[in-house]
This record gives structure tokens, C-alpha cells and sequence, in this order.
């Protein structure tokens, strides 16, 4: 297998997370978090500019990966979940009740993907819609979880 696929699969299943028997893409998100508190330690740049890096391969590598499994939405590609989270953690800020908070909106918006979410998983090319909807779905738990949480 060319080196090319080897590391579009392991960034697309976020080093096998992906590869879960059940709840691959909560598992994503789980295997996100020592990603994210590390982010934190480095500040809002390192994290900002992780996020986007991590946006931007993460549409080349869902992509191949959707196209050697000739499937349009993989469920072992969870590169997409872990762009969510660090979008939900990150946008949420506080500790751990915010975090949890914002992980589980992010996990609920990503599952039942209501409205402007669900349309934008079907984005072309498949790369982009793959990674879209939980961008948005990210975006919107961390920022709702910082509103409502406000004081």
C-alpha cells in the first residue's frame, strides 16, 4: 500500500480509533481529548491553527479513504469527529463542565445532524461533506455551551 494511503487511513481513523466496533465516532471524539489538553497548555494560536491544519488534511484523508473503501461516509473515519470536538471543546472554554457539556452537544448535534448540519454532510467533494457537518455541529455546541454558561 503507497505511504500515501497508509497515512490517509491513519489520520482518517485517527490512529484506529476509527476502527471501534461500536461507536467509532464517540470513540474519535474521546481519543481527541489528550489532543486537546495539550492545545490548551500551548494556547488559543497553537490551538486555533491546529484546528484549521487538522480541518485541512482531514479533507484530503476522508476523502482517500472514503475512495478506497468506495464508500461515500466511512463510520472508521472519525478525523471529523476529532475536528469537532477541539472546535466544541475549545469554543465552549472553562473546565471540565463546560468541556463535558460541549462533548456531548457536539456528540448529539453529530448524531441526529438537525437542519443546516445535516445538509452540509452532503457537501462534494465527499472530503468536504465528511468533514463539514461536524465542523458546524462543533461550532455550535462549544459556542452554545459558552453562552448558556456565561455568568
Amino acid at each position: 500500500m503507497p505511504v500515501a494511503t497508509v497515512a490517509a487511513t491513519v489520520l482518517a481513523t485517527w490512529f484506529g480509533a476509527g476502527k471501534s466496533p461500536l461507536a467509532p465516532g464517540t470513540v474519535g471524539s474521546v481519543a481527541t481529548l489528550p489532543l486537546h489538553l495539550l492545545l490548551r497548555r500551548l494556547g488559543p494560536g497553537a490551538y486555533a491553527l491546529t484546528t484549521l491544519g487538522l480541518y485541512a488534511v482531514g479533507v484530503w484523508a476522508a476523502q482517500r479513504e472514503a475512495e478506497r473503501l468506495e464508500v461515500s461516509d466511512p463510520s472508521s473515519v472519525v478525523i471529523d469527529e476529532v475536528v469537532g470536538t477541539l472546535l466544541a471543546l475549545g469554543l465552549a472554554g472553562g473546565g471540565w463542565v463546560r468541556g463535558a457539556l460541549a462533548l456531548g452537544l457536539f456528540r448529539v448535534l453529530d448524531i441526529k445532524k438537525p437542519g443546516l448540519i445535516g445538509r452540509a454532510e452532503h457537501a462534494q467533494p465527499e472530503g468536504v461533506g465528511i468533514m463539514l457537518d461536524d465542523v458546524l455541529a462543533g461550532a455550535l455546541a462549544g459556542a452554545a455551551v459558552r453562552l448558556l454558561t456565561r455568568r
